[in-house]
């Protein structure tokens, strides 16, 4: 485990994290961290989540934006993180298992009573945000719902750069960082699920090479960053790009190939081992504005315990298999 990680700090946690850092930091035996990760649906952050679910099996009233947002305030008052995706998205990536919601049926209900805001297209067809989908896609192989068309999309919106951009519908032909990890995570995670296809496996790996040709923060052109917010870590990111999570991503995929670190991400690690503060943590950057349903980790420039889990996740993975 990669040292001088606060331990004690990381596990005295809900189980939502909990389970994790003894799965990945600890190694503990899967009897361990699997009674953990049942405490989700029962207690702390997991079961207040479960109970805002509606009726319909949506969120907040709505797909992506709660049913009461106005649209007018939007650039004032920020994105609203309570709708049904956001929230699928926080439940799937605590680690709740997916029977928790198949028992209500929240794939059919979703199916019958969802309609995304945009031309108000049936939920689990997703619609033209490779983010969206990409979340979609994650969100419907975990819990059962019929997502084949969606992987099918991504072979089909991949840009000649190799990457994604949500902005394609406006006629960009250049990939986003931010598009192209968020699309990643939906192939990953159908791959993972179903065994994917030829013609997905191709893509991610396509996508995958946009990212890691540029050191996963790099311009190709100059070899300058792509921005000051590569290295920006917040916690829970959202749609947002950083090198972290780019990093996190990858670990997750090479686990699934069962292939080493790649060397070009090393400059990338460099930049997540710089940020570790002398008493092992990983400071929280600034949060994106807007409502929440509750706040789940620390305030900007406090120690985040989920910042420190991944950052000291992905640095024992790496610093394990390039030893």
């Amino acid at each position: 485990m990669t040292p001088d990680v606060p331990i004690a700090w990381l596990t005295d946690s809900d189980p939502t994290l909990r389970w994790q850092v003894e799965r990945d930091l600890l190694h503990a035996p899967p009897e361990v961290w699997t009674a953990t990760r049942a405490r989700i649906a029962t207690e702390g952050y997991g079961a207040r989540l479960l109970a805002l679910q509606d009726p319909d099996g949506q969120w907040a009233g709505g797909a992506f934006f709660p049913a009461d947002f106005d649209f007018h305030t939007r650039e004032t008052s920020g994105q609203p993180w309570t709708a049904t995706t956001w929230t699928l998205n926080t439940l799937r990536e605590w680690g709740l298992d997916a029977s928790v919601l198949q028992q209500n049926h929240t794939a059919e209900l979703l199916a019958e009573h969802s309609r995304w805001e945009y031309e108000n297209l049936p939920y689990w067809d997703g619609e033209v945000d490779c983010c969206i989908n990409g979340w979609t896609l994650a969100n419907g192989v975990w819990l059962g719902a019929d997502v084949t068309g969606l992987a099918d999309w991504f072979v089909e919106h991949r840009l000649p750069d190799g990457g994604w951009n949500c902005e394609w519908v406006e006629g960009s032909t250049r990939s986003s960082f931010h598009s192209t990890l968020n699309s990643l995570k939906g192939l990953l995670a159908h791959e993972i699920a179903t065994g994917g296809t030829d013609a997905t496996h191709a893509a991610r790996h396509a996508g995958e090479e946009y990212l890691l040709q540029r050191n996963l923060f790099r311009r190709l052109t100059t070899g300058q960053p792509v921005g000051d917010w590569v290295d920006r870590f917040i916690h829970p990111p959202r749609w947002t790009y950083s090198i972290l999570n780019a990093a996190d991503y990858f670990r997750s995929a090479a686990r699934h190939d069962g292939t080493p670190p790649d060397p070009r991400m090393t400059d990338a690690i460099t930049h997540i081992r710089a940020a570790r503060q002398p008493d092992g943590t990983w400071l929280q950057g600034t949060p994106h504005p807007g409502r929440v349903w509750f706040d789940t980790d620390a305030p900007e420039g406090q120690p985040s315990s989920w910042l420190t889990f991944h950052a000291a996740r992905v640095l024992d993975w790496w610093d394990t298999a390039t030893a």
